[in-house]
């Protein structure tokens, strides 16, 4: 698994009204976490969907526990659904979040189109990426120091 702390993109920042309407703060920050498939993702077949779903899982629990503790400590977080882009913690707005842009914009990656999908273009994994964002008021020093302790301390994750 890789992660990385940034501050929000200009898109982020730009649209956060219609992703997030009910925050009363900016976005100061954002998580882009991607898990490597144990399979391309680029063609809809039973082994692909069960690949994503099951990381989908393990990034909402993760992604979950991470905003927990952020909301604690007194921030807002947000977790986005990597498969519809809509956020789970608040109401959702008018616009959906496309994690694959968001992860290729903040890293640099390539992007392709696979049918209807967008999917990451790796250097070293290729397509056989799993992305997912989550955004906080946090500054991202703390965003980075919560990730982190989270990340660094969960269970061993099963790749089945």
């Amino acid at each position: 698994m890789y992660y990385s702390v940034h501050p929000p993109s200009d898109y982020l920042l730009r649209h956060q009204p219609r992703l997030l309407p009910g925050w009363s703060q900016p976005i100061a920050s954002m998580l882009v976490l991607l898990q490597p498939s144990q399979v391309a993702l680029v063609e809809r077949t039973a082994d692909t969907e069960h690949e994503k779903e099951h990381l989908r899982s393990h990034f909402l629990v993760l992604g979950g526990a991470i905003a927990q503790m952020l909301q604690n400590e007194g921030y807002l977080a947000e977790v986005f659904d990597p498969r519809t882009g809509w956020p789970m913690l608040s109401g959702a707005g008018t616009l959906s979040l496309d994690d694959v842009a968001v992860a290729g914009s903040a890293l640099g990656y390539s992007t392709g189109h696979c049918g209807n999908c967008r999917v990451i273009l790796h250097p070293s994994l290729g397509t056989a990426v799993y992305p997912s964002t989550l955004v906080s008021s946090a500054s991202v020093p703390v965003l980075e120091a919560i990730a982190h302790q989270v990340i660094e301390n969960q269970p061993k994750f099963s790749e089945n």
